[in-house]
C-alpha cells in the first residue's frame, strides 16, 4: 500500500482546507483499497480533525473479513472507510463551536445522536432514532486525512495522554457505561467474561468499585494480564457461579448463556460482548431466578470521566497496546488483529507516521 494519507489543499475560509484526501477503504472481504474524497465541506456547528491514531477492534476486523453484521444488514456496504476508536487534532471549526480551537487535541464519540428526535429529548441519547456511528454507518471512518464531526461529539484530551492507547478511550466507556447500568458497587462480586481489550478495561474499572473481580477466559496470556491489574483468574470451564455481576466482553455466542448461569439469583448480567448466533436460553430460568440481563450499546456519557481516569493514570492503555503500526501497513495491522496478541490486545494504526498527514 502507498501512502494512506496524501493531501490536495486549497486552504478556505477560516483555515478549513479545501480540495481532496486519500483515506483507507475497505472494497471488499480481506480488500484494503485507497480511495480518494473531497475533504469535508464547513458545516455550522462542526468540526474538522486530523486524526492521529485509529484503534482496530473485533468489529473492524468483522468489516475486514466480510462477516459483520453491518453488512448483513445493509447499513454498512464496501467501499467502507473505518476507523471508530480513534483521536486526532483539530484543524478548523465552522459557527457556533466555542469549546475547541485548532490546535487542540480529541477523541470522538462513536455514536452521533441528533439531539432532536423524540428519544433524544427524553434523554435516551444512545437509541437515537437518526443516529449515526462513526466508521460504521451513516458516517465515514477516521482512517483518513480528516474527519467532520459535531463539536457536541468532541471531548478534548489533555497533552499528557495524547498517546497511541488513548484510542481506548472509545471501548472504556461502554465497560463505564455497563458498571452504571448495572449499579455496580462494594459489595459486589463480579465475573468479567473474556480477556480481550474489553475484559481487561472492564476488570480495570471493576476493580475500582466492587468487592472482588474474577476474569474467566481460555488465554493463559490474557488472564495473567487480568492478575496484573488486580483479579483473580480462571479458565473458562472451571468457573462456579455465585457472582452478583457478571460483564460478558468476549463476545462468544456460548459466553452469553455462561454469564447466566454464574450469575447468583438476582444478579445482574451485562452484556457488551456483540454475538450474531442465536443461543439456547430458557426463559424461565432468567425469570425465576430474578435476573437481571442488561444491554450495553455503547457509553455516550462517558468520555470526560473516562478520559479523566486515564490522565489520571487510574486506567492503564500503555499496558494493553500490542503495536502501533504505520498506516501504510494496515493489511499488516489486520493480520496482527486476527492473531494471537496475548496480554496487550490492542493493535493501532499510526496516522502521524511516513505515509501519514503531509
Amino acid at each position: 500500500m502507498t501512502s494512506t494519507q496524501q493531501l490536495s489543499l486549497q486552504p478556505v475560509a477560516d483555515g478549513w482546507p479545501d480540495g481532496s484526501m486519500t483515506a483507507t477503504a475497505l472494497v471488499g472481504p480481506h480488500r484494503l483499497e485507497q480511495i480518494r474524497l473531497p475533504i469535508p465541506r464547513p458545516v455550522p456547528g462542526e468540526v474538522l480533525v486530523r486524526p492521529h491514531y485509529v484503534g482496530l477492534c473485533g468489529t473492524d476486523l468483522e468489516l475486514f473479513e466480510g462477516t459483520s453484521g453491518y453488512l448483513r444488514t445493509g447499513r454498512a456496504g464496501y467501499p467502507h472507510v473505518f476507523g471508530h476508536e480513534w483521536w486526532g487534532e483539530v484543524v478548523a471549526t465552522a459557527g457556533d463551536v466555542s469549546h475547541l480551537a485548532p490546535g487542540d487535541q480529541v477523541v470522538g464519540q462513536t455514536m452521533i445522536p441528533c439531539g432532536g428526535c423524540g428519544t433524544c429529548a427524553r434523554g435516551r441519547r444512545q437509541q437515537c432514532r437518526r443516529m449515526r456511528e462513526v466508521g460504521l454507518y451513516g458516517q465515514p471512518g477516521a482512517a483518513a486525512g480528516y474527519i467532520r464531526l459535531p463539536g457536541h461529539a468532541l471531548h478534548r484530551i489533555p497533552p499528557r495522554i495524547a498517546q497511541p492507547w488513548t484510542t481506548l478511550v472509545e471501548p472504556a466507556v461502554t465497560v463505564a457505561e455497563a458498571l452504571a447500568r448495572a449499579s455496580a458497587g462494594p459489595a459486589d462480586r463480579v465475573a468479567v467474561l473474556g480477556t480481550g481489550t474489553i475484559g481487561l478495561l472492564a476488570v480495570q474499572l471493576a476493580r475500582r468499585a466492587t468487592a472482588t473481580v474474577t476474569a474467566v477466559g481460555v488465554e493463559p496470556a490474557g488472564l495473567a494480564a487480568a492478575e496484573r491489574y488486580g483479579a483473580l483468574s480462571v479458565s473458562t470451564g472451571a468457573a462456579v457461579p455465585g457472582f452478583s455481576l457478571v460483564i460478558e466482553a468476549s463476545g462468544a455466542p456460548a459466553a452469553f448463556r455462561q454469564a447466566l448461569e454464574l450469575t447468583e439469583p438476582g444478579g445482574r448480567v451485562a452484556v457488551v460482548g456483540v454475538a450474531y448466533e442465536a443461543v439456547a436460553v430458557t426463559p424461565a430460568d432468567v425469570a425465576l431466578r430474578g435476573l437481571s440481563v442488561l444491554g450495553i450499546q455503547h457509553g455516550i456519557n462517558h468520555y470526560p470521566d473516562v478520559i479523566q481516569l486515564f490522565a489520571d493514570g487510574v486506567l492503564d492503555g500503555a499496558g494493553l497496546l500490542a503495536a502501533a503500526v504505520p498506516v501504510d501497513r494496515c493489511a499488516e495491522a489486520f493480520a496482527r488483529l486476527a492473531g494471537d496478541r496475548g496480554a496487550r490486545p490492542k493493535v493501532v494504526l499510526d496516522l502521524t507516521a511516513p505515509g501519514g498527514p503531509e
